[in-house]
């Protein structure tokens, strides 16, 4: 008697593999790098998170962003790579997806991050239908 519904397998979904990938932020090797800590991480993602919806305002959450990250006292040089490091874990659902579809390593610096995140979700079609203050 053959059974009408084999179990299907996985296949090869079936193992983990990372071979090949790599963050879309790319992030120079240096000397003296703060370490992230995963209570920033948590107070990051409970507190300045941002979906993607066109209702929420992309500048105001760099601002709030900045304000935190900025208030963690850190030199030039790592205070840009905690920006570009955290930045990640503000993004959830359609912003998080928009972050992981750039092609690996095409963000190095917080200017060309900032850029990216508000064409991407400031397009200067809306700044076209905001109200005019006269």
């Amino acid at each position: 008697m053959g059974d009408a519904n084999p179990i299907c397998t996985l296949g090869d979904y079936s193992k983990l593999s990372h071979e090949g990938y790599r963050n879309t932020i790319e992030l120079l090797v240096r000397n003296n790098v703060v370490p992230l800590r995963s209570d920033t991480i948590r107070l990051v993602q409970n507190g300045y998170s941002f979906h993607g919806l066109r209702s929420k305002d992309p500048n105001q959450h760099l601002k709030d962003f900045l304000k935190l990250v900025d208030s963690l006292d850190l030199d030039g040089e790592n205070r840009e790579r905690m920006r570009l490091r955290l930045f990640q874990f503000s993004l959830c659902d359609q912003a998080s997806n928009w972050l992981e579809r750039l092609l690996a390593g095409s963000i190095t610096t917080w200017e060309d991050h900032t850029t990216r995140f508000l064409a991407q979700f400031f397009p200067p079609g809306r700044t076209a239908k905001l109200p005019t203050i006269s």
